[in-house]
């Protein structure tokens, strides 16, 4: 068997997913195209000109991006481009299929689920291991209904009571991800400030910050909290999500969100600073089980039940 071929025999397994998978399924099929493209020795650029694409074209094809996968005779020229065998094109013809099929997140309108969003969802669906820091609030994956409700009234303040229960809605079935069986590794570092700024109201906070102990003691939950006596801690400037996906020969991806929109770091230059930064805060943050003993003392001082 080719080095091609013992490939694609690990994404066997990924045509029998209970669930559909577009954002991983379009980016294994990018790659495993690229790859082909590199052992026929062709740049992308002759790739590009051989089948008629323009090079835009044929990169996005590569890296997975965009709301609908490649088309099957798009695909199908590729791979008869590349020499690809048999074996080879069915499985990866049989994931672009299955990649066409919609995840449970995109029967979200558009207001809900743009563009970017939707591809962040994807790539935690996908994830093996998503690492996060929050300086403003508990990272969504880890948020209480309560919680989520009074963030999304704050942030859309004129929002209809209909779109702010959609909304909640939402991420509450985002965060049903991290309670799969085969559920990523999910390692969160939370500035003790979101602990101190109260949302909705004491009762939501003290909800909120139980909920963290209870998700910390989960073994694929990791919960760090970086002190405010930590003045010089290496901290982004923003929240940061690091993506990782385990074995699949695809690249490490950082989302960094903005009010509107956000942006996609795939450049392992890139992507290598912010795991340098995510490592030096965890570092400096409280170990798990300091940061679990911080959680009940700021829940008996400031949220104590009445």
């Amino acid at each position: 068997m080719s080095a091609a071929s013992r490939r694609i025999s690990r994404l066997e397994p990924y045509l029998d997913r209970p669930e559909p998978a577009p954002t991983l399924l379009k980016m294994l099929v990018g790659v495993q195209l690229a790859g082909f493209r590199d052992d026929a020795g062709l740049s992308q650029d002759q790739a590009a000109r051989s089948a008629g694409f323009s090079a835009a074209k044929l990169s996005r094809i590569e890296s997975g991006k965009g709301r609908r996968p490649p088309t099957d005779a798009d695909v199908r020229a590729l791979l008869e481009l590349y020499g690809t065998d048999d074996y080879e094109a069915s499985v990866l013809l049989k994931l672009l299929r299955r990649a066409g099929e919609p995840g449970w997140w995109q029967r979200y309108d558009k207001r809900l689920m743009p563009e970017w969003f939707d591809r962040l969802v994807g790539l935690q669906e996908a994830a093996a291991t998503i690492r996060t820091f929050e300086i403003q609030y508990v990272p969504g994956l880890l948020q209480t209904a309560a919680y989520t409700r009074a963030v999304v009234e704050r942030g859309l303040p004129n929002a209809p009571a209909s779109e702010v229960e959609r909304r909640v809605e939402l991420r509450m079935r985002r965060a049903e991800l991290l309670m799969r069986e085969s559920a990523p590794q999910i390692w969160a570092v939370v500035d003790e400030s979101v602990l101190l700024r109260v949302l909705g109201s004491p009762a939501v906070m003290r909800e909120q910050l139980e909920h963290l102990i209870t998700m910390a003691g989960r073994p694929n939950v990791t919960v760090q909290i970086v002190p405010l006596d930590v003045t010089n801690a290496s901290a982004p400037a923003i929240p940061v999500t690091y993506l990782r996906f385990g074995g699949l020969d695809l690249p490490d991806v950082v989302y960094l969100e903005h009010i509107r929109s956000a942006n996609f770091l795939e450049d392992r230059d890139e992507t290598e600073e912010y795991r340098i930064a995510l490592d030096r805060l965890a570092d400096e943050a409280l170990k798990p089980r300091d940061s679990v003993e911080l959680l009940r003392t700021t829940i008996e001082r400031r949220y104590a039940a009445e």
